[in-house]
């Protein structure tokens, strides 16, 4: 198998409230736009984000449709974490997690966009001295 493009489909009640907001705070810019589908991309993240309006009904299986990404998490793996901090904050962005720094040397933030999704911005850092981790390297 050879995989020559990822994505990841999120049904939403409001894709364009999601869209903007992957517009405005994360750089991504519209690849495509259809009605009840918006496609966004970003070239260094490696996927499409494409929302999905609750509701579609070619969004199959049925059984998940409008479930708004529960229990799911997008994570982007930055470069300054406390920088993409304060800039969101700045922008008032809903910050749903402060950093925290896990034991392996996730460091880490949560933000939710208008319906809710999940998006996680991570930076790898040395796992703190005294972590059964400490000394591995921290790549992700």
């Amino acid at each position: 198998m050879q995989i020559t493009q990822s994505a990841l489909s999120l049904n939403v009640p409001d894709l364009r409230a999601s869209a903007e907001f992957l517009q405005r705070h994360f750089g991504f810019v519209p690849e495509m736009e259809y009605e009840g589908v918006a496609s966004l991309t970003r070239g260094d993240a490696g996927f499409n984000l494409i929302f999905l309006q609750t509701g579609l009904s070619t969004f199959k299986p049925r059984h998940i449709a409008g479930s708004a990404g529960q229990g799911l998490l997008v994570v982007f793996v930055v470069d300054d974490i406390d920088a993409e901090y304060a800039r969101l904050r700045a922008e008032g962005v809903p910050i749903v997690t402060p950093i925290e720094t896990e034991p392996w040397g996730e460091r880490y933030f949560q933000v939710s966009d208008p319906n809710g999704v999940i998006l996680q911005l991570v930076q790898w850092v040395p796992a703190p001295e005294g972590s059964p981790w400490a000394g591995q390297a921290a790549d992700g």
